[in-house]
């Protein structure tokens, strides 16, 4: 088992930032691809940006790429969703999520059933 906490929302202007955190606890971390996905309300989840397990390839949404920027520190099983110039559509609540490794290539998992463990989300609201 692997437990997910994210920390970092909150409500925030047209334009400002925020940073998501997600604690990981349970397994060895450099075994899980990570990944942010969001929902709004009476919407489906959406896929947000993904990370590999050592951290050196991404890959994001179109809809944030160049705003957000996923990263993970190893030594601290943690990943972070930094967030910029951040819109209104950007509200939702955001989920982490741990896809464990199963050999071969990272190839970043875009649909939430390629993932094995889900946090309880945080609330991101941004106001116009």
């Amino acid at each position: 088992q692997v437990q997910l906490v994210e920390s970092g929302g909150g409500l925030v202007q047209a334009g400002g930032s925020l940073r998501l955190s997600c604690a990981a606890s349970g397994r060895t971390f450099t075994n899980y691809a990570m990944a942010w996905f969001r929902q709004a309300p009476g919407q489906e989840r959406e896929f947000v940006a993904a990370i590999s397990w050592t951290g050196g390839s991404t890959h994001y949404a179109d809809s944030v790429k160049g705003r957000f920027t996923i990263s993970r520190d190893n030594s601290k099983n943690t990943v972070l969703l930094t967030m910029n110039s951040l819109k209104p559509e950007d509200t939702a609540v955001y989920y982490c999520a741990a896809e464990e490794s199963r050999g071969g290539p990272w190839i970043a998992g875009t649909r939430d059933y390629y993932y094995d463990y889900w946090g309880q989300g945080t609330q991101v609201t941004v106001s116009s």
